[in-house]
């Protein structure tokens, strides 16, 4: 078969080997045996190496968000909207977004490092010699895993990254808590939540099948696992964006706003 020569074709061919695992671990993960001590031994990890710094890291997510805005209505005479821009914007959009940088980072650069070693040890090769699928053995716990651990993580995120524009507009910007709190309540509605969750758990699903895809495909012995992590991150991080675009479209699109 002769190889496509036009520029870009590589990246496209790794595009659709990425999306053909997503495919694979969409068929395989109903399957039995499901790998459950393997699910939850990846969950257990990914959370302790995430919990922290996302709790670090939404903070000053919250704080610039609420300083910025509080600023902002001041400015338009709208004070009286500055909590529920700040807890919307927050929750829709930094909470998702926060969520699947850290887990992208920390967890996903894990798990691109555990398959890349295994593949260049030939691990995996010797289970698909075995009969054994190594995307129903190992892949797609993980996966699972990861898109699990961002959607508990997200309600986290959100709780301390609303709590932190709270204090930083009531107690250093001025603002009145009933002001803040009744202007969240006349604006906000569940389908909000909805979608945040629906973002974290789609940014864990395709930061799992990229860490995983580059794990399986390393270049270049142990040095090329450590390329495999960074490309990983990296990938996840541009496809993050584009994928929060898409959703925030379809979502402004479908639901009307409250009271709209």
């Amino acid at each position: 078969m002769s190889q496509l020569s036009f520029p870009g074709s590589r990246a496209f061919a790794q595009t659709g080997r990425m999306f053909a695992l997503g495919l694979d671990v969409a068929r395989m993960a109903p399957r039995r045996p499901f790998q459950w001590r393997e699910f939850l031994g990846q969950a257990w990890f990914v959370a302790s190496v995430s919990l922290l710094p996302s709790a670090l890291v939404s903070i000053p997510f919250g704080a610039v968000i609420a300083m910025q805005l509080g600023s902002l209505t001041r400015q338009l005479g709208a004070q009286s909207f500055t909590g529920a821009a700040g807890v919307l914007a927050t929750v829709q959009q930094a909470a998702p977004i926060v969520t699947a940088m850290i887990i992208a980072g920390a967890g996903g650069s894990a798990v691109c490092a555990d398959i890349g070693s295994r593949t260049i040890r030939e691990e995996i090769d010797a289970m698909k010699v075995l009969g054994v699928s190594p995307v129903q053995r190992l892949i797609v716990p993980r996966v699972l895993a990861m898109a699990f651990v961002a959607v508990l993580l997200n309600g986290l995120v959100s709780i301390v990254g609303v709590a932190g524009g709270y204090f930083f507009n009531v107690f250093l910007q001025g603002g009145t808590p009933g002001a803040y709190l009744s202007s969240f309540n006349a604006l906000a509605q569940l389908p909000d939540i909805y979608i945040s969750e629906l973002k974290a758990l789609i940014f864990g699903l395709v930061a799992g099948v990229v860490a995983a895809y580059r794990g399986l495909n390393p270049r270049g012995g142990p040095k090329g696992v450590g390329d495999s992590v960074n490309q990983a991150v990296v990938i996840t991080f541009l496809l993050l964006y584009f994928v929060n675009f898409v959703l925030t479209t379809v979502y402004l699109h479908i639901v009307p706003p409250k009271g709209g």
